[in-house]
């Protein structure tokens, strides 16, 4: 089982991206301003295909370490987003799959921070 089927219950999608390039937001068509139109989403809420995602950074962090061959699913350990912070929380076999975890989650558009109080060693 994949980072993705654990933690959010679901399988990659088939166009999902770590780093997708965002969709365009709909907005009232009433106006005609063209300026807003279109709304931009922010980058933590970016989904795996460029949608609109309220957990969208976990989703593609997750999505990111089922993509590198050197993070098999560690399943005592969690991602989620505070914000633009990634919070890795839970246990994790050694200090350097945690500290490959945080580089592969820095990389991933959108992360301001990696917060790893929560993981701990074991």
């Amino acid at each position: 089982m994949g980072w993705l089927q654990r933690l959010f219950g679901m399988e990659k999608p088939e166009n999902a991206e770590v780093n997708p390039a965002p969709q365009a937001i709909a907005q009232d068509s009433s106006t005609d301003d063209a300026s807003t139109a279109t709304q931009s989403i922010p980058p933590e809420r970016l989904g795996l295909s460029g949608e609109y995602d309220q957990s969208g950074l976990a989703k593609r962090v997750a999505l990111a370490f089922d993509e590198d061959p050197q993070l098999d699913d560690v399943n005592t350990l969690w991602v989620a987003q505070t914000g633009s912070t990634v919070v890795l929380k839970g246990e994790v076999p050694s200090q350097e799959i945690l500290n490959q975890m945080i580089s592969v989650a820095r990389s991933v558009s959108g992360t301001t921070d990696v917060d790893s109080n929560q993981a701990t060693i074991g």
